[in-house]
This record gives structure tokens, C-alpha cells and sequence, in this order.
């Protein structure tokens, strides 16, 4: 890679954490391109060379967010390892992502933004759900197996998620509380996972 092109990777990164920044402190309607270009220390037409309206840049940042969740969760079912075993790896991975900060500022930004905007925030819940079909389609393959219940693949996997996501994503979301340590990670799959095979493997 040439230096312009550092030069230009690194610029186009400091607008993307400059507009996180402002968008978690004022919010997608009060930010403008000059203030996140004046807080990441380039010029507007900078900004605009790299996204040509706001709106692309917060979609530069809800891509980032769905990036990472995919990245985090890709497990492949195994016929030959134990149901456990691979639901430990899944649910651990995803407490984990969870956790991170980075993750987080991401997704309040995403949520906040789509308080006020109906048709934002449709697109985002379908966005998420189709980056969550990774243990839906883990599920399916487990009862093609034989070794869960033929019962609904997507609402079993939401039903999983919805039990990590009501300890380590929504009150860090919504009441600002801190990240699940490492312990209460494991706690907490723990139990979502015991609830999850006492209900629907064979």
C-alpha cells in the first residue's frame, strides 16, 4: 500500500470515529458533516470525498457493527462434536462481542439514530436479524440431524439470543450499565445454554 493510501485509509477512519463521537454525544439529526469534520481534523470536502451524505457515512457505521457481529458468530454445526460444546463456543463468542466497547458505541449510536426515523429503524432490525441467521441455520442443521426438535429454527434462535441479549446488550444499552465481566459472561451462557437443550434437544 502507497503512503497516499494510508494517508487516505486513515483519514477516512478518523471520519468514521469522529462521526460515532458526535453522533452518540448530539444525536444523527443534530450532527453535520462540519462538525464531524472540524472533530476529526479534516476539511468538509474531505468528509464529502469519502461520503458523500450522512446518512452513507451512518450506513458506513451500521456496516461496520453488522461486520462484527457476523465475523463473531460464524460456527459451523459439527454432527460429531457435542450440542454443548458448540453452543458454549457460540454463545461465549457473542457475550464476548457483546462486551466490547467498541461494539457497544456502535450500536447506540445505530439504536439512537433510529428513535425518530421509523423506516431507519425497520432496516436495522432486518439488517440484525439477517446477521443472527448464522444459529438459526445451526439450529436447522441440528434438527436435520436428529438432535433438536422440529420445532421453529428462527424462533428458537431468537429466543436464545433474546436471553444473552437481556443481560449483556440492553441494559448497557438503555441504562448506560458497564459491560458483563468475564465471570457473569459465563454465567449467563450457562444458563441460557441449560434452558436451551432442557427445551428442544431430543
Amino acid at each position: 500500500m502507497t503512503a497516499p493510501q494510508r494517508l487516505t485509509d486513515r483519514k477516512r477512519e478518523a471520519i468514521i470515529q469522529a462521526a460515532i463521537a458526535e453522533f452518540r454525544a448530539n444525536g444523527f439529526e443534530i450532527t453535520s458533516m462540519d462538525k464531524i469534520a472540524a472533530t476529526a481534523g479534516v476539511s468538509k470536502r474531505t468528509v464529502y470525498n469519502h461520503f458523500p451524505s450522512k446518512e452513507e457515512l451512518f450506513a458506513e457505521i451500521l456496516n461496520q457493527l453488522w461486520a462484527r457481529i457476523t465475523a463473531e458468530q460464524t460456527v459451523t454445526y459439527s454432527a460429531d462434536q457435542p450440542l454443548r460444546e458448540q453452543l458454549q463456543q457460540m454463545l461465549g463468542a457473542k457475550l464476548q462481542m457483546m462486551a466490547d466497547d467498541n461494539f457497544l458505541s456502535l450500536a447506540r449510536v445505530a439504536i439512537a439514530a433510529t428513535i425518530h426515523s421509523p423506516e431507519r429503524a425497520q432496516d436495522m432490525v432486518a439488517r440484525m436479524g439477517e446477521r443472527e441467521e448464522g444459529l438459526t441455520v445451526w439450529i436447522r442443521a441440528a434438527q436435520a440431524d436428529g438432535r433438536l426438535k422440529p420445532v421453529d429454527a428462527t424462533f428458537a434462535g431468537q429466543q436464545l439470543q433474546g436471553l444473552l441479549k437481556s443481560f449483556g446488550f440492553w441494559p448497557q444499552i438503555s441504562m448506560g450499565l458497564p459491560p458483563l465481566d468475564a465471570a457473569t459472561q459465563k454465567a449467563v451462557a450457562e444458563s441460557a445454554l441449560e434452558m436451551f437443550l432442557a427445551r428442544y434437544q431430543l
